[in-house]
């Protein structure tokens, strides 16, 4: 009996974390919740899993419930060993044959449900998904008609490079056409497909359909180095009159601070002097009225950094890491119940000098390799030709920051 009371209290430690990981699942909010899916292809994938969950579950609860008849009605009470037998072949076919059908059952849908994935001829909308350590890159090209996405700009069409959200129209067959420029990636918006892998050298296409407005979020879901669990990402869906809006303010001619003497206009020339050589803002213009093109490929070892043109359109910064956002603004555009319709105008207001979470901005901007672990490693300078594997430690004074978070709040 005493060894009884000392060994049942770890015997039920087992069920309780199990219990408390079923629990931890239930969250009614999850940005990343599998079984609420926002589009077509999600709601393939739900209608399929359901169905193969029942039946791993009835076939579970029979296995444990013979699991445990064996346990208590053979146990050894010192009774003789029985009689030794080679076994019923009928009873072993029958074992091998039922789990054969289930099988053929399940695979002619999940065959099925892979082809419709996979389909692409249908497409309304190309984007081109690049990643790498440790961010995703979104590039949106323009067609031999002049449209983006099927929408005609009203400034002159330009390709539209972006990073952290990805913003596309509701009910649009959009394709993404996946690479990478270093490790194998894998790009993953739960409610709106699975996962594809981003594989460097090759094109991996994948289709992504939004039946409502709103945010949704990803993460990369394939082990890219020790930073990868701050590589997420997030797909904006907006109805088709708020994309037209949230495309022809992407392609807004540049403007620069208007006063040569404000914090924002100093902010200018020290994003040119400590940034400009890796981040491009589009239309950018030096002293001179020379245009400023980013060099990245001479900086960063991947040979890419990302587009700040329009940064406060989005929400996220470094890799969709961490809110432009501060938490009570970041609520209203999260907001499960926030109407659809109404998304879309707040998701457009961008990112005001209210709502901007300014700390965790500077803290990006005062010593990134700490904030982000892993980012960038000064020791690996050797091995990279001298190349930085992410944002290095700059070493801004304070007025620097001050001037260039008043130079991107205005990039919208």
């Amino acid at each position: 009996m005493s060894s009884m009371k000392s060994t049942s209290p770890r015997g039920l430690l087992p069920v309780l974390a199990l219990g408390a990981l079923a629990l931890a699942g239930c969250a009614s909010n999850a940005p990343q919740d599998t079984w609420k899916p926002a589009g077509p292809n999600a709601q393939q994938i739900h209608d399929l899993q359901w169905p193969i969950f029942l039946i791993a579950g009835v076939v579970g609860v029979i296995v444990f419930a013979v699991v445990l008849v064996i346990i208590f009605k053979f146990k050894d009470r010192g009774q003789p060993i029985p009689e030794q037998t080679h076994g019923k072949a009928w009873l072993e076919y029958i074992f091998i044959a039922l789990p054969a059908l289930l099988l053929a059952i399940i695979a002619v849908p999940t065959v099925s449900t892979v082809i419709a994935l996979n389909k692409t001829d249908d497409a309304d909308c190309f984007v081109n998904v690049t990643g790498q350590q440790w961010w995703w890159e979104y590039d949106y090209p323009v067609d031999a008609a002049g449209n983006i996405c099927g929408f005609t700009p009203n400034n002159q069409a330009a390709p539209i490079v972006t990073s952290g959200q990805m913003v596309i129209p509701t009910d649009t067959n959009v394709i993404i056409r996946t690479t990478s420029r270093d490790v194998i990636h894998s790009f993953w918006i739960p409610k709106l497909n699975g996962k594809r892998d981003v594989v460097p050298g090759r094109v991996h296409t994948w289709r992504l359909e939004a039946s409502r407005p709103g945010i949704f979020a990803g993460q990369c879901a394939e082990f890219c180095g020790l930073s990868h669990a701050n590589m997420r990402m997030e797909v904006v869906a907006l109805d088709p009159a708020d994309f037209q809006v949230w495309l022809d303010n992407q392609l807004e001619p540049y403007a620069r601070p208007d006063d040569d003497d404000t914090l924002a206009a100093r902010g200018e020339q020290t994003f040119i002097q400590q940034c400009a050589r890796c981040h491009q803002v589009d239309g950018l213009v030096d002293a001179d009225g020379a245009l400023v093109i980013s060099q990245p490929e001479q900086f960063v070892y991947a040979g890419a950094a990302p587009n700040l043109t329009n940064l406060m359109t989005r929400n996220t910064f470094a890799g969709a890491t961490w809110d432009l956002l501060t938490a009570d603004c970041r609520e209203r555009v999260w907001d499960p119940d926030l109407d659809p319709a109404e998304f879309g105008k707040l998701y457009l207001e961008g990112v005001s000098a209210e709502c901007l979470n300014e700390i965790e901005l500077k803290e990006w901007l005062r010593d990134a390799p700490a904030k982000k672990p892993m980012y960038a490693d000064a020791t690996q300078l050797a091995e990279t030709d001298g190349m930085v594997r992410g944002m290095p430690y700059l070493a801004l004074s304070e007025d620097q920051l001050n001037e260039l978070v008043a130079y991107l709040l205005e990039r919208k």
